[in-house]
Protein backbone atom coordinates (compact mmCIF):
# COMPACT_ATOMS: atom_id res chain seq x y z
CA UNK A 1 0.00 0.00 0.00
CA UNK A 2 2.75 2.39 -0.92
CA UNK A 3 2.01 5.92 -2.00
CA UNK A 4 -0.94 6.35 0.30
CA UNK A 5 -1.71 9.90 1.37
CA UNK A 6 -2.53 10.32 5.03
CA UNK A 7 -5.89 11.88 5.77
CA UNK A 8 -6.46 14.07 8.82
CA UNK A 9 -9.31 12.77 10.93
CA UNK A 10 -10.17 16.42 11.60
CA UNK A 11 -10.93 16.93 7.92
CA UNK A 12 -12.20 13.45 7.16
CA UNK A 13 -15.78 13.88 8.27
CA UNK A 14 -16.30 16.64 5.70
CA UNK A 15 -15.89 14.10 2.93
CA UNK A 16 -19.15 14.10 0.99
CA UNK A 17 -20.89 10.97 -0.15
CA UNK A 18 -20.92 12.34 -3.70
CA UNK A 19 -17.13 12.34 -3.78
CA UNK A 20 -16.78 8.74 -2.66
CA UNK A 21 -17.16 7.28 -6.12
CA UNK A 22 -14.03 9.09 -7.30
CA UNK A 23 -11.77 7.96 -4.46
CA UNK A 24 -9.00 5.59 -5.56
CA UNK A 25 -8.29 2.42 -3.61
CA UNK A 26 -6.54 4.03 -0.67
CA UNK A 27 -5.35 7.39 -1.99
CA UNK A 28 -7.59 10.06 -0.54
CA UNK A 29 -7.00 13.30 -2.43
CA UNK A 30 -6.88 16.31 -0.16
CA UNK A 31 -8.89 18.27 -2.71
CA UNK A 32 -11.91 16.21 -1.68
CA UNK A 33 -11.54 17.22 1.93
CA UNK A 34 -12.43 20.57 3.44
CA UNK A 35 -10.63 21.96 6.46
CA UNK A 36 -13.14 23.69 8.77
CA UNK A 37 -12.92 22.88 12.46
CA UNK A 38 -14.74 19.68 13.27
CA UNK A 39 -16.41 19.32 16.62
CA UNK A 40 -16.68 15.53 16.44
CA UNK A 41 -13.10 14.49 16.85
CA UNK A 42 -14.24 13.30 20.28
CA UNK A 43 -16.60 10.77 18.67
CA UNK A 44 -14.59 7.59 19.13
CA UNK A 45 -15.45 5.28 16.22
CA UNK A 46 -13.87 1.85 15.91
CA UNK A 47 -14.36 -0.32 12.85
CA UNK A 48 -15.41 -3.91 13.55
CA UNK A 49 -12.38 -5.82 12.29
CA UNK A 50 -14.58 -8.71 11.19
CA UNK A 51 -15.14 -6.76 7.98
CA UNK A 52 -11.39 -6.57 7.23
CA UNK A 53 -10.50 -10.19 7.82
CA UNK A 54 -9.38 -10.43 4.20
CA UNK A 55 -6.37 -8.31 5.24
CA UNK A 56 -3.44 -9.02 7.53
CA UNK A 57 -2.80 -7.04 10.72
CA UNK A 58 -0.71 -4.33 9.08
CA UNK A 59 -2.92 -3.80 6.03
CA UNK A 60 -6.15 -3.79 8.03
CA UNK A 61 -4.67 -1.21 10.43
CA UNK A 62 -3.41 0.94 7.58
CA UNK A 63 -6.78 0.77 5.83
CA UNK A 64 -8.76 1.65 8.98
CA UNK A 65 -6.48 4.60 9.75
CA UNK A 66 -6.66 5.90 6.17
CA UNK A 67 -10.45 5.74 6.25
CA UNK A 68 -10.51 7.90 9.37
CA UNK A 69 -11.37 5.42 12.12
CA UNK A 70 -10.03 5.95 15.62
CA UNK A 71 -9.41 2.27 16.18
CA UNK A 72 -10.50 -1.28 15.48
CA UNK A 73 -12.91 -3.47 17.40
CA UNK A 74 -10.61 -6.47 17.04
CA UNK A 75 -12.10 -9.95 16.79
CA UNK A 76 -10.40 -12.35 19.22
CA UNK A 77 -12.49 -15.48 18.86
CA UNK A 78 -12.89 -18.54 16.68
CA UNK A 79 -12.52 -17.53 13.01
CA UNK A 80 -11.48 -14.04 14.13
CA UNK A 81 -8.42 -11.95 13.37
CA UNK A 82 -6.80 -13.41 16.47
CA UNK A 83 -7.57 -17.00 17.45
CA UNK A 84 -7.93 -17.47 21.24
CA UNK A 85 -5.50 -20.38 21.24
CA UNK A 86 -2.87 -18.13 19.62
CA UNK A 87 -3.60 -14.98 21.62
CA UNK A 88 -0.24 -14.91 23.40
CA UNK A 89 1.61 -14.67 20.09
CA UNK A 90 -0.83 -12.97 17.76
CA UNK A 91 -2.60 -10.32 19.82
CA UNK A 92 0.68 -8.44 20.45
CA UNK A 93 1.32 -8.48 16.68
CA UNK A 94 -2.12 -7.07 15.93
CA UNK A 95 -1.78 -4.41 18.64
CA UNK A 96 1.65 -3.40 17.35
CA UNK A 97 0.25 -2.93 13.83
CA UNK A 98 -2.66 -0.86 15.16
CA UNK A 99 -0.37 1.40 17.19
CA UNK A 100 1.99 1.77 14.23
CA UNK A 101 -0.84 3.36 12.26
CA UNK A 102 -2.09 5.54 15.12
CA UNK A 103 -5.13 3.44 16.06
CA UNK A 104 -6.44 3.03 19.59
CA UNK A 105 -6.03 -0.41 21.13
CA UNK A 106 -9.31 -0.23 22.98
CA UNK A 107 -12.02 -2.67 21.88
CA UNK A 108 -12.08 -6.44 21.49
CA UNK A 109 -14.87 -8.83 20.52
CA UNK A 110 -14.51 -12.17 22.29
CA UNK A 111 -16.47 -15.23 23.34
CA UNK A 112 -15.34 -14.88 26.96
CA UNK A 113 -18.00 -15.24 29.62
CA UNK A 114 -16.74 -17.21 32.58
CA UNK A 115 -13.30 -17.53 34.10
CA UNK A 116 -12.98 -21.30 33.76
CA UNK A 117 -10.03 -22.59 31.77
CA UNK A 118 -6.75 -21.05 30.67
CA UNK A 119 -7.90 -19.77 27.28
CA UNK A 120 -10.27 -16.99 28.41
CA UNK A 121 -7.80 -16.00 31.14
CA UNK A 122 -5.02 -15.74 28.56
CA UNK A 123 -7.22 -13.60 26.31
CA UNK A 124 -8.05 -11.12 29.07
CA UNK A 125 -4.58 -10.98 30.63
CA UNK A 126 -2.94 -10.40 27.25
CA UNK A 127 -5.48 -7.75 26.32
CA UNK A 128 -4.87 -5.97 29.61
CA UNK A 129 -1.08 -5.96 29.16
CA UNK A 130 -1.47 -4.46 25.69
CA UNK A 131 -3.68 -1.61 26.88
CA UNK A 132 -7.09 -2.73 25.64
CA UNK A 133 -9.87 -1.47 27.90
CA UNK A 134 -13.21 -2.92 26.72
CA UNK A 135 -14.27 -6.28 25.35
CA UNK A 136 -17.51 -7.85 24.26
CA UNK A 137 -18.39 -11.06 26.06
CA UNK A 138 -19.96 -14.20 24.65
CA UNK A 139 -23.73 -14.48 24.22
CA UNK A 140 -26.06 -16.39 26.54
CA UNK A 141 -29.27 -18.36 26.03
CA UNK A 142 -32.15 -19.54 28.21
CA UNK A 143 -32.10 -23.37 28.49
CA UNK A 144 -35.49 -25.06 28.62
CA UNK A 145 -34.56 -27.11 31.71
CA UNK A 146 -34.63 -24.09 34.04
CA UNK A 147 -36.77 -21.01 34.36
CA UNK A 148 -35.74 -17.67 32.94
CA UNK A 149 -35.54 -16.30 36.47
CA UNK A 150 -33.19 -19.11 37.51
CA UNK A 151 -30.99 -18.42 34.50
CA UNK A 152 -30.91 -14.71 35.27
CA UNK A 153 -29.82 -15.42 38.84
CA UNK A 154 -27.05 -17.76 37.67
CA UNK A 155 -25.82 -15.38 34.96
CA UNK A 156 -25.83 -12.49 37.41
CA UNK A 157 -23.49 -14.41 39.72
CA UNK A 158 -21.23 -15.35 36.82
CA UNK A 159 -21.10 -11.76 35.60
CA UNK A 160 -20.15 -10.59 39.08
CA UNK A 161 -17.33 -13.13 39.16
CA UNK A 162 -16.15 -11.89 35.78
CA UNK A 163 -16.28 -8.34 37.08
CA UNK A 164 -13.84 -9.21 39.86
CA UNK A 165 -11.33 -10.52 37.33
CA UNK A 166 -11.88 -7.48 35.11
CA UNK A 167 -11.23 -5.18 38.05
CA UNK A 168 -7.84 -6.75 38.65
CA UNK A 169 -7.01 -6.47 34.96
CA UNK A 170 -8.49 -2.96 34.54
CA UNK A 171 -10.88 -4.19 31.83
CA UNK A 172 -14.60 -3.68 31.17
CA UNK A 173 -16.60 -6.62 29.83
CA UNK A 174 -19.73 -5.72 27.85
CA UNK A 175 -22.68 -7.96 27.03
CA UNK A 176 -24.32 -7.18 23.67
CA UNK A 177 -28.10 -7.20 23.27
CA UNK A 178 -28.77 -9.36 20.21
CA UNK A 179 -32.12 -10.03 18.51
CA UNK A 180 -33.54 -13.53 18.60
CA UNK A 181 -33.59 -15.95 21.51
CA UNK A 182 -30.45 -14.62 23.15
CA UNK A 183 -30.40 -13.36 26.70
CA UNK A 184 -30.84 -9.60 26.49
CA UNK A 185 -32.81 -9.53 23.25
CA UNK A 186 -35.79 -7.83 24.96
CA UNK A 187 -33.39 -5.52 26.90
CA UNK A 188 -35.63 -5.69 29.99
CA UNK A 189 -34.34 -9.14 30.94
CA UNK A 190 -30.76 -7.86 31.18
CA UNK A 191 -31.50 -5.67 34.18
CA UNK A 192 -31.45 -8.40 36.91
CA UNK A 193 -28.15 -9.69 35.52
CA UNK A 194 -26.52 -6.29 35.37
CA UNK A 195 -27.86 -5.24 38.77
CA UNK A 196 -26.12 -8.24 40.35
CA UNK A 197 -22.80 -6.46 39.61
CA UNK A 198 -21.22 -3.24 40.82
CA UNK A 199 -21.63 -1.76 37.33
CA UNK A 200 -17.96 -0.82 37.19
CA UNK A 201 -16.01 -3.38 35.20
CA UNK A 202 -18.91 -4.98 33.36
CA UNK A 203 -21.91 -3.56 31.54
CA UNK A 204 -23.85 -3.57 28.29
CA UNK A 205 -22.73 -3.15 24.71
CA UNK A 206 -25.88 -1.49 23.42
CA UNK A 207 -26.79 -2.38 19.83
CA UNK A 208 -29.44 -0.05 18.39
CA UNK A 209 -30.10 -2.26 15.36
CA UNK A 210 -31.02 -5.27 17.49
CA UNK A 211 -32.92 -3.07 19.96
CA UNK A 212 -35.16 -1.73 17.19
CA UNK A 213 -35.68 -5.20 15.69
CA UNK A 214 -37.00 -6.48 19.02
CA UNK A 215 -38.43 -3.26 20.44
CA UNK A 216 -40.12 -1.69 17.43
CA UNK A 217 -41.25 1.75 18.53
CA UNK A 218 -40.63 0.99 22.23
CA UNK A 219 -36.84 0.80 21.91
CA UNK A 220 -36.57 4.17 23.67
CA UNK A 221 -37.92 2.61 26.87
CA UNK A 222 -35.29 -0.10 26.76
CA UNK A 223 -32.56 2.48 26.22
CA UNK A 224 -33.84 4.51 29.14
CA UNK A 225 -33.81 1.43 31.33
CA UNK A 226 -30.36 0.20 30.37
CA UNK A 227 -28.58 3.55 30.03
CA UNK A 228 -26.69 3.46 33.38
CA UNK A 229 -25.04 0.21 32.30
CA UNK A 230 -24.01 1.12 28.74
CA UNK A 231 -20.22 0.91 28.38
CA UNK A 232 -19.90 0.63 24.58
CA UNK A 233 -22.32 0.88 21.65
CA UNK A 234 -22.70 -0.79 18.25
CA UNK A 235 -23.90 1.16 15.23
CA UNK A 236 -25.66 -0.50 12.28
CA UNK A 237 -28.99 -0.34 10.43
CA UNK A 238 -31.68 -2.59 8.93
CA UNK A 239 -35.13 -2.59 7.34
CA UNK A 240 -37.93 -5.13 7.22
CA UNK A 241 -38.32 -7.02 3.94
CA UNK A 242 -39.62 -10.19 2.37
CA UNK A 243 -37.23 -13.09 1.87
CA UNK A 244 -38.60 -16.34 0.48
CA UNK A 245 -42.09 -15.18 1.38
CA UNK A 246 -41.22 -14.40 5.00
CA UNK A 247 -40.68 -11.03 6.67
CA UNK A 248 -37.22 -10.65 8.17
CA UNK A 249 -34.70 -7.93 9.08
CA UNK A 250 -32.51 -7.01 6.11
CA UNK A 251 -29.29 -5.17 6.89
CA UNK A 252 -28.68 -1.84 5.15
CA UNK A 253 -26.13 0.97 5.03
CA UNK A 254 -26.60 3.60 7.74
CA UNK A 255 -29.54 5.91 7.10
CA UNK A 256 -31.27 3.57 4.64
CA UNK A 257 -33.14 1.49 7.19
CA UNK A 258 -35.50 1.61 10.14
CA UNK A 259 -33.17 3.06 12.79
CA UNK A 260 -33.97 6.71 13.56
CA UNK A 261 -30.41 7.87 14.13
CA UNK A 262 -31.44 11.47 14.70
CA UNK A 263 -33.66 10.48 17.60
CA UNK A 264 -31.16 7.92 18.89
CA UNK A 265 -28.27 10.36 18.89
CA UNK A 266 -30.38 13.03 20.57
CA UNK A 267 -31.08 10.59 23.41
CA UNK A 268 -27.43 9.60 23.71
CA UNK A 269 -26.57 13.28 24.10
CA UNK A 270 -29.45 13.87 26.50
CA UNK A 271 -28.36 10.94 28.67
CA UNK A 272 -24.69 11.96 28.28
CA UNK A 273 -23.69 8.54 27.01
CA UNK A 274 -20.19 9.08 25.65
CA UNK A 275 -18.64 5.65 25.17
CA UNK A 276 -16.56 3.88 22.49
CA UNK A 277 -18.45 3.07 19.29
CA UNK A 278 -18.09 -0.04 17.14
CA UNK A 279 -19.29 0.42 13.56
CA UNK A 280 -20.63 -2.74 11.90
CA UNK A 281 -21.47 -3.20 8.22
CA UNK A 282 -23.64 -6.28 7.94
CA UNK A 283 -25.05 -5.66 4.45
CA UNK A 284 -23.56 -6.99 1.20
CA UNK A 285 -19.81 -6.41 1.07
CA UNK A 286 -18.90 -9.34 -1.11
CA UNK A 287 -18.38 -11.57 1.91
CA UNK A 288 -16.57 -9.01 4.08
CA UNK A 289 -19.81 -8.56 6.02
CA UNK A 290 -19.42 -12.18 7.18
CA UNK A 291 -15.71 -11.97 7.90
CA UNK A 292 -14.66 -13.97 4.85
CA UNK A 293 -10.93 -14.32 4.24
CA UNK A 294 -11.48 -13.94 0.51
CA UNK A 295 -14.04 -11.44 -0.80
CA UNK A 296 -15.92 -11.42 -4.10
CA UNK A 297 -15.77 -7.70 -4.86
CA UNK A 298 -12.95 -5.21 -5.25
CA UNK A 299 -11.73 -4.08 -1.83
CA UNK A 300 -12.00 -0.51 -3.13
CA UNK A 301 -15.79 -0.92 -3.06
CA UNK A 302 -15.64 -2.24 0.51
CA UNK A 303 -13.59 0.77 1.60
CA UNK A 304 -15.94 3.20 -0.15
CA UNK A 305 -18.95 1.77 1.67
CA UNK A 306 -17.13 1.96 4.98
CA UNK A 307 -16.26 5.59 4.33
CA UNK A 308 -19.87 6.34 3.42
CA UNK A 309 -21.19 4.86 6.66
CA UNK A 310 -18.54 6.57 8.75
CA UNK A 311 -19.31 9.90 7.10
CA UNK A 312 -23.05 9.44 7.71
CA UNK A 313 -22.39 8.56 11.34
CA UNK A 314 -20.24 11.59 12.08
CA UNK A 315 -22.30 14.08 10.09
CA UNK A 316 -25.58 12.89 11.61
CA UNK A 317 -24.07 13.12 15.08
CA UNK A 318 -22.89 16.65 14.32
CA UNK A 319 -26.33 17.77 13.11
CA UNK A 320 -28.22 16.25 16.05
CA UNK A 321 -29.06 18.39 19.06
Amino acid sequence: MKGIKKVSRRNFTKLSASAIGSIPLMGFNTELLSSPQNRFDELNVNLFSKHLQFLDYNNMSEAAAEMGFNGLDLTVRAKGHVLPEKVLDDLPKAAEAMKKHGLHTQLLTTNVWDTNGSEPINVLKTASKLGFSHYRTGWLTYPEDRTIEESQLMYGKQFKDLELLNKNLKLIGCYQNHAGKHVGAPIWDLLPILEATNNEHVGCQYDIRHAVVEGGTSWELGLRLIRPFIKTIVIKDFKWGLSNGKWKPINTPLGEGSVDFGRYFSLLKKYQINVPISLHLEYDLGGAEHGDKKIKIDKKIVFERMIKDLTFLRETWRRTN
